[in-house]
This record gives structure tokens, sequence and C-alpha cells, in this order.
């Protein structure tokens, strides 16, 4: 197995060590969760600082599972500048997309943690770049294509949040950020085909 390249492992060791901390200090949550606007304790930083926190053991160890898996290669391939600023926008984007649906009438207050926002972006990315590549997912166990993986866990992560789970928009919103970000490095527009 190749050694996990710096920034990722970094990430991995950062998400493990502060979620040991929220396990003692509550208070963390509150200054670094990602709450809506209108609820009263929602800071400028959350909406980056979400990204660090997760909710339990198996939600920090899938997406850690999946920084892994995903990750590693698009880092060793962009580089290290490159992937951080990658990553940055598919938090940035999956908070934007919370904040934005918790601030419809009726949304209800919740609080967003989790790195999915940037996994689901390098999800995309991954596509993009490794279209045919076979993965076997953990569930369900059936090798499929990068491409149809990626559409798969992006149509649950869309019912899903028909269902009211507001923490899925940030996947959505990670995926948005990510294609539009691969897009403009490669100078397409953002949506369409290029103009001749």
């Amino acid at each position: 197995m190749p050694p996990i390249p710096p920034i990722t492992q970094f990430l991995m060791l950062a998400c493990t060590a502060i979620y040991c901390l929220q396990i003692f200090t509550p208070l963390i949550d509150r200054w670094f969760a990602l709450f809506p606007i209108g609820s009263g304790f929602f800071m400028p930083w959350q909406a980056l600082s979400y990204a660090f926190l997760h909710g339990s053991v198996l939600h920090l160890f899938f997406n850690m599972l999946g920084l892994w898996m995903f990750g590693s290669e698009l880092e060793m391939l962009w580089g290290r500048k490159r992937y951080m600023v990658f990553l940055a926008i598919g938090a940035i984007f999956g908070g934007l997309l919370f904040l934005i649906a918790t601030a419809l009438p009726g949304a209800g207050m919740s609080r967003l943690v989790g790195a999915s926002g940037g996994l689901y972006a390098l999800l995309v990315a991954a596509a993009m770049y490794f279209p045919d590549r076979t993965v076997m997912p953990l569930f369900p166990p059936i090798p499929m294509k990068m491409k149809v993986f990626v559409i798969v866990f992006g149509v649950i992560a869309l019912l899903m949040s028909y269902t009211g789970d507001l923490g899925s928009l940030a996947h959505i919103g990670g995926m948005l950020g990510g294609w539009l970000t691969i897009r403009y490095w490669r100078g397409l527009p953002p949506f369409g085909k290029p103009r001749r």
C-alpha cells in the first residue's frame, strides 16, 4: 500500500484528534459546528470549521476512509496547494447550501458537522478524472464504474435531503462546488458546452 500523502494524512489525524476533543469538550461544537444564520449561534468561520468535526465514530470512520480512498491520488495528481483549495471549496459550497436551506421558512434549526462536503467534491473529481475506473463500495458491494458510483451517491444524498436530512445538502453542495471547480480549472464555462 503506498504511503498516505501529507495533506490527506494531516487531515485524517486532525479530524480524529478533534473528534476526541469533542467528546471531552462539548463547547467545541458550539463554536465550530455550522449553525443556521438565524440561530444566534452562527459565526462566519463555521462555514469551514464544521468540516473538521464529526457526529459519531462511524461518521468519522467513513469520511476518513473516503478521504484516504479518493483524496490520496488526487493530492498526488494536483499537488498540496491545489488539493487544499479544492477541499476547502467543497466544504464551503456544502456549508453554503446548508445555510440557504436552513434560512427557508419551516426548515427548523439544526447544526452541520462533517467532512462530507469536501469528500463529495473529491468523488466528483474522481469521476471526472477517472470515469471508467471500477470501484467496489462497501454498500452496496457491487462493482461499478466511478461515474455511476458518484451518480448513485448523489441521488441518495438528494433523496435524503427530501426526507428532511438537511445535512445531506452538504453532500450536494460539495458535489456542485467540486464540479464547478474542475470545469473552471479546465477552462470550461460553469454550465453547458464551451463556445466556439
